[in-house]
C-alpha cells in the first residue's frame, strides 16, 4: 500500500504541471473556439468568454513558469558554462537556485497580500461577476510551485555535488 502512494506523488511529481498546463490550454482553445463560431454565426459573443480565456491564460503562463524551472528550461546564456569545471557550473547552478529562491520568495509574499487585498474588499470580475481572488491567486500558486522546484533543484544540485553524481543541465528545447 506504501508504494502506491510512492508512485502516485512520483507521477505528480513528474507530471502535474505539464496536466495543469493541458487543462488549462483546453480551456483557451475551447472558449475561444466556441467565441468564434458564435461571433461568427450567431453575431453574438459574450463577456464571459474573453474573461475565462484571459485567466486561464494567466494561470498557464504561471504553472508553465514552475514547469520551465523543474525541467531548467527557462532562457540562459550558457557559454561561459561550458568552460567551467564540473564544480563550478554546479556552483553557478546552485547560485542561480539560490537567487531565484530569495526573488521567488520575495515576489510570493507581495502577491499573497495583493491576494489578502482583493479578499479584503471583495473586487469581483466585470464579465463573471466572482472574486477575482481565484485569478489573482495564479500568482502566488505559480511562485510557490516555482519555489518548490527550487528547493528540488538546489537540492538535486548540492547531492550532486557531494556525490560526483551528474549534472542536471535540463531539457533542451532543440536537440
Amino acid at each position: 500500500m506504501n508504494t502506491d502512494k510512492i508512485t502516485i506523488w512520483q507521477k505528480l511529481d513528474e507530471n502535474a504541471e505539464r496536466w495543469l498546463l493541458l487543462v488549462f490550454y483546453v480551456v483557451i482553445v475551447v472558449t475561444v473556439g466556441v467565441e468564434v463560431i458564435r461571433r461568427f454565426t450567431l453575431s453574438y459573443s459574450s463577456i464571459w468568454g474573453e474573461e475565462v480565456a484571459r485567466y486561464a491564460f494567466i494561470y498557464l503562463a504561471w504553472i508553465g513558469a514552475a514547469s520551465a524551472v523543474k525541467d531548467r528550461a527557462h532562457i540562459r546564456i550558457d557559454v561561459i558554462l561550458n568552460f567551467l569545471p564540473r564544480n563550478g557550473k554546479l556552483l553557478v547552478y546552485i547560485l542561480g537556485d539560490v537567487v531565484m529562491i530569495g526573488v521567488s520568495g520575495l515576489a510570493f509574499s507581495y502577491s499573497v497580500e495583493t491576494l489578502l487585498v482583493s479578499i479584503k474588499f471583495g473586487s469581483v470580475t466585470h464579465g463573471l461577476g466572482i472574486s477575482q481572488a481565484w485569478f489573482i491567486a495564479a500568482v502566488p500558486l505559480g511562485f510557490s510551485l516555482m519555489l518548490f522546484r527550487l528547493w528540488q533543484s538546489l537540492s538535486r544540485d548540492i547531492r550532486a555535488l557531494r556525490n560526483d553524481s551528474p549534472i542536471y543541465t535540463g531539457k533542451r528545447l532543440f536537440d
